[in-house]
């Protein structure tokens, strides 16, 4: 009451107070966006420069993923762009707020979901991070919430117990059904999941790309034989405004970062 009678002697002035106080807190989600772009920078650095950062080194499509969804969010879109001028600059929106830092339930205007804009080169120095409007209508064109449709593939995601886990494919035909075996024997995905829609595309350096689908969510797998493969994330979700398809995967799994053994 006392607000809305300061608002009202005031004019334009109280107003502005107004939509202050009841403006809602960003302060969680803001500080998940900030934690996301150290990540970032961590990853950028060679494994030993890493400062206790989970990766280091060369890392994929799947790293940014899956930091995303460590902070709470899902990655919108993922882009690299190459010219004379800035050399290669590579592109990340990532909604946050679909899950709070608490991992207690949403409070409609408690934490709100909002939306961020991350681009880097070479080195943790490059990367930036800014605000960005969030999408206003669903990714496949339907009515309702984007919120929604969002947290729903976040929810939707494969379960398996060990899929966030870096591992190498090496054994696994580079085929549709050799993607599956790998997830299932490998536990990538549960019994429970269903795995369906799976194409595959040969990508540089002898890896394998896949899009499948697990429960109805669009994922990315990576084959490579190589040994260093290990250490690097097969499977991930999809961005949420990419293709479901094996071309789109081949482009997702290109390395990022730093090689360790080529930094001196």
């Amino acid at each position: 009451m006392l607000t809305a009678l300061v608002a009202a002697a005031a004019g334009v002035g109280g107003t502005l107070l107004y939509q202050r106080l009841d403006a809602p807190d960003t302060s969680g989600v803001d500080a998940e966006a900030g934690a996301l772009a150290e990540s970032l920078r961590g990853d950028l650095n060679a494994g030993f420069y890493s400062g206790g950062q989970p990766y280091g080194g060369q890392f994929t499509q799947g790293t940014l993923a899956l930091q995303a969804e460590a902070h709470g969010g899902i990655l919108l879109s993922a882009r690299t762009e190459r010219s004379r001028e800035k050399g290669t600059m590579h592109t990340l929106d990532v909604m946050l707020g679909l899950v709070p830092p608490s991992g207690d339930e949403v409070v409609t205007g408690g934490y709100p979901v909002r939306c961020y804009r991350y681009t880097f080169a070479f080195g943790p120095h490059s990367v930036t991070q800014a605000d960005l409007p969030c999408p206003n209508s669903r990714t496949d064109g339907k009515p309702g919430s984007p919120v929604a449709e969002l947290g729903a593939l976040l929810s939707h995601r494969a379960s398996g117990p060990s899929a966030r886990r870096p591992l190498s494919t090496k054994g696994y035909p580079h085929t549709p059904r050799g993607a599956v075996d790998f997830l299932r024997k490998q536990h990538l995905v549960t019994p429970e999941d269903r795995v369906t829609a799976v194409s595959g595309t040969p990508a540089p350096a002898g890896v394998y790309a896949v899009a499948l689908r697990i429960n109805t969510t669009c994922h990315y797998l990576r084959m490579d034989p190589s040994p260093t493969s290990r250490d690097l994330h097969p499977l991930w979700p999809a961005p949420a405004h990419s293709p479901c398809t094996a071309p789109e995967a081949a482009k997702a799994s290109l390395l990022y970062g730093i090689d360790p053994s080529k930094a001196g």
